[in-house]
């Protein structure tokens, strides 16, 4: 059974940081892209960051040099460390996972909610 299993979320204030970590089971994690999406009431899923089996990352531009995605496979897990956090990062944030889409002459990175296969239940990071 695939499971994708979320925590470390909470309610911090502006210019905190939160830990955020992804415990997969059930599937060959290392074999994937393990993503971080996050989804505000009213808003479509947006994806945070991305990295795959090698260690290739790609973040959205309000991410950029604040969070950091990362993976350890001996413990199948993914983190997304997010530093200097605003209002604006307030969102249900959710792990998911996928293979790499083929963009016409490569192989990449996915960046579409519709790319990944498979999904946690989300953790709530709030910022006040």
């Amino acid at each position: 059974q695939v499971q994708l299993v979320e925590s470390g979320g909470g309610s911090v204030p502006t210019g905190g940081s939160l830990r955020l970590s992804c415990v997969a089971s059930g599937f060959r994690h290392s074999g994937y892209c393990m993503g971080w999406f996050r989804q505000a009431p009213g808003k479509e899923r947006e994806l945070v960051s991305s990295i795959d089996s090698d260690g290739i990352t790609i973040y959205v531009d309000s991410a950029k040099g604040r969070f950091t995605i990362s993976r350890d496979n001996d413990k199948n897990t993914v983190y997304l460390q997010m530093n200097s956090l605003k209002p604006e990062d307030t969102a249900m944030y959710y792990c998911a996972a996928a293979n790499e889409v083929w963009y016409g002459d490569h192989w990449g990175l996915p960046n579409r909610p519709q790319d990944y296969t498979y999904w946690g239940q989300g953790t709530q990071v709030t910022v006040s």
